[in-house]
């Protein structure tokens, strides 16, 4: 049984909107954890973390290390019993993938490519306020680059509860 479903898209892509409406379909409770939630977690100072005036998003050797421990963790977590939804953004594309396979292996994982188009990724990115302007329209295509999903939604023009449906049901 799935015990990991793994969303990656761009910022403003709907990936935390279809992570909480899978929490309402999927029976018994799942974990929704992401990269927002790690970077949520380490201190302001010294985090690994460059947002660029542009949208471009950089981070060093020191969060990768904080980053594949995180990894573990979680995977220790599915494998102890709990259900998790990861809520990416894979700036490294098929490299980031990569990293999460390993920290994944022996897991039932269910990849899903969370797409939506750069403009309207970049007017969703607008009306939220919390985000550095170009992160949307620089990681629409970016994170996917290399990338192999087992399925892939768009909530460009789909709702998101429509697009976590199609996900319950491969789960």
């Amino acid at each position: 049984m799935t015990g990991v479903i793994v969303l990656n898209g761009g910022s403003s892509s709907g990936k935390t909107s279809v992570a909480r409406c899978l929490q309402t379909l999927l029976p018994g409770p799942w974990l929704v954890l992401g990269v927002d939630t790690l970077i949520d977690a380490l201190p302001a100072a010294g985090a690994g973390v460059d947002f660029a005036d542009d949208g471009g998003v950089s981070v060093d050797a020191g969060f990768r290390s904080v980053e594949a421990a995180w990894n573990t963790g979680i995977a220790a977590m599915v494998r102890a019993g709990a259900r998790v939804v990861i809520d990416d953004v894979f700036l490294g594309g098929a490299a980031s993938q990569r990293r999460l396979r390993t920290a994944f292996d022996g897991l039932d994982v269910l990849w899903v490519g969370v797409r939506c188009d750069a403009a309207v990724a970049a007017e969703r990115e607008a009306a939220r306020g919390d985000r550095v302007t170009g992160m949307a329209a620089t990681q629409a295509d970016l994170v996917h680059r290399g990338v192999t999903y087992d399925l892939e939604v768009d909530t460009t023009h789909t709702e998101t509860m429509e697009c976590a449906k199609a996900i319950a049901a491969r789960v």
